[in-house]
């Protein structure tokens, strides 16, 4: 089923109605308050010194939809929110009292560590907003991007943007937050996608740039690379290993039950685009860093070496997405509880011994599949820079390519989220 027939079919459905244009109205919020500009700000001089910086900080101004390069209340966007997250996450698993709020707390203990992530989140966005006053108040080619004031007021001033960049990430925290209980898809992703979805006019004004300078071919390794990309983000998206399950038959009272032989899934590419966005926000902390100090050793080693093009970003790019495929895995896919239900319903994979010998059978398929998977995200996520080396006048050709990755994978997402949701509504012109 196509993507247009999946929403057509939900938008008959007045509930997913409902969900879809909260979340329409959502994402538009979220697009006004990034052209909202924040007061003191000189826009043309802050453009000015990202574009000194090249690719540095190029990724966290893709997150932006562009609002970190124009100076608006929603600059620092969603990234401090993906921050805390994944110190959470990580946090969960290293301490055990977190660990068993998750596991054993139930919906009170989620509650609990979501208002942990908040707590966090606004830590993180204001160490990052007085990073970007850091920014703000260095010069972009002999001119200040921050409108300067004498005294009292200045301060007063600079208290005051930390304030409005803060306050707009918190914002977005509960845009994201908002879509999650009440619309469609992820949160995360979905402010992701407008972000990226906005950039799109500057992407092809770029390339009818490249046109006209007689750089012809990287319009068409653009278009054929991304191309290829989405035809191979589908195809592994359904890619899964089956692995069969015969149940014995059982009977209960005057019925008998089981003796149906099915399969249980396992999905290449489990974890969807997270591993991805995960990734690119730990690798942007070293830039993150260099903002407090731009004009020192520390900011040109990261100028440096972790440019898309640097052998020593691509390998870490490669490798942490590798990492938190694994990570995202163990913390969502249990292989005891599976083999314990299988268990306890008289199932038995042909040939394996049921309890241990089922689970560590499942956790030796989980992590081979994981593996093609990881490998399949990291080959995807570094080859636009590849590109990049081969095709130096490409300039912006590998925030093109994560760009397709994140939007492809979010679609497919959602429309997933959709179809799950038809299904529990027995929709009936969906099933037919």
């Amino acid at each position: 089923m196509g993507i247009l027939e999946t929403l057509r079919n939900a938008w008959k459905v007045a509930d997913l109605r409902k969900k879809i244009l909260y979340t329409l109205f959502i994402i538009l919020l979220f697009r006004v308050g990034s052209s909202i500009p924040v007061p003191f700000i000189n826009a043309e001089a802050l453009e000015a010194y990202f574009n000194s910086q090249g690719s540095l900080l190029g990724y966290l101004n893709m997150l932006s939809g562009n609002a970190l390069t124009e100076g608006t209340i929603f600059a620092l966007t969603i990234q401090p929110y993906i921050n805390a997250s994944i110190i959470i996450q990580l946090l969960t698993i290293a301490i055990p009292a977190l660990e068993r709020l998750s596991k054993e707390g139930g919906e009170e203990g989620r509650k609990k560590i979501n208002q942990i992530t908040r707590y966090v989140t606004v830590g993180i966005a204001i160490i990052q907003a007085l990073g970007y006053l850091v920014t703000l108040k260095s010069n972009a080619y002999g001119v200040a991007a921050l409108t300067p004031v004498a005294g009292f007021a200045g301060v007063l001033q600079q208290i005051a943007i930390v304030l409005v960049l803060v306050a707009g990430s918190c914002l977005v925290m509960w845009l994201g937050e908002s879509i999650n209980e009440k619309g469609i898809g992820n949160g995360i992703s979905m402010i992701l996608f407008a972000s990226i979805v906005s950039r799109g006019p500057t992407l092809v004004m770029a390339l009818v740039a490249n046109v006209m300078n007689g750089l012809w071919y990287i319009p068409v390794v653009v278009v054929i690379m991304s191309l290829l990309m989405l035809a191979f983000i589908v195809f592994m998206d359904s890619a899964e290993r089956r692995i069969p399950i015969q149940y014995a038959k059982r009977q209960i009272g005057r019925k008998m039950y089981g003796g149906q032989s099915t399969h249980l899934p396992i999905k290449v590419v489990m974890t969807g685009v997270m591993p991805i966005i995960f990734t690119f926000a730990i690798i942007s902390i070293p830039a993150t860093i260099a903002q407090f100090v731009p004009n020192s050793g520390y900011a040109d080693f990261i100028k440096t070496y972790f440019s898309q093009t640097s052998p020593i970003y691509i390998i870490l790019t490669f490798a942490l997405i590798i990492a938190f495929n694994y990570f995202y895995i163990s913390i969502q896919y249990n292989p005891v509880e599976i083999a314990n239900n299988i268990k306890n319903n008289g199932g038995t994979i042909p040939g394996i011994r049921p309890g241990k010998p089922t689970s560590d059978f499942i956790i030796k398929t989980v992590h081979k599949v994981t593996l093609f998977g990881a490998l399949f995200l990291g080959v995807i996520a570094i080859l636009p820079y590849i590109v990049q080396i081969i095709f130096p006048q490409s300039a912006g050709i590998a925030l093109g390519g994560t760009s397709v990755l994140i939007l492809v994978s979010v679609s497919l997402e959602t429309v997933k989220q959709l179809e799950s949701q038809m299904l529990m509504r027995h929709y009936k012109g969906f099933l037919e």
